[in-house]
This record gives structure tokens, C-alpha cells and sequence, in this order.
């Protein structure tokens, strides 16, 4: 089994990373972008039987810092 988890920084949160990636692109001639917030994807091969409340506790305990990032969990 398979989980892909998706960890951005929540509204409201300042975002340097994702400045920094908007400032490149302009300089770039990318002119049209007007933010990025950047982001973290995580990819889980998990052991049989294991839950998405298994990987909800994952997120809650280590993969995000809930204080400023939200996240999202696939499942395959």
C-alpha cells in the first residue's frame, strides 16, 4: 500500500521559499506568476494493514508542523 502526503504552509503564513521561486521566474522572463507557495510532497510504502489514521498520526507527530502547515493525504 501506498500514501502520498501533501504538506503546505497554511494561509496567512509567510512563504520565503515560495518568494524566492516567484523573484527566479520573473527574472527569468516569467512575468505572469503572480505567487507560489511551495510545498513538500511525501510518498509512503506502507506494510499491510496499515490505515490512513495510521498516517494521519504520522502527520500529527513528525511529517508537519501543524502550527503552520496543513496537509492532505492520498491513498493508493
Amino acid at each position: 500500500m501506498k500514501a502520498r502526503v501533501h504538506v503546505m504552509l497554511k494561509n496567512g503564513v509567510l512563504d520565503p521559499q515560495g518568494e524566492a521561486v516567484r523573484h527566479a521566474l520573473g527574472a527569468l522572463g516569467f512575468d505572469k506568476v503572480e505567487g507560489v507557495r511551495q510545498g513538500k510532497v511525501i510518498d509512503l510504502d506502507l506494510a499491510e494493514g496499515a490505515t490512513e489514521a495510521d498516517v494521519t498520526e504520522m502527520c500529527e507527530k513528525l511529517l508537519a508542523n501543524t502550527v503552520i502547515e496543513s496537509y492532505s493525504i492520498e491513498m493508493a
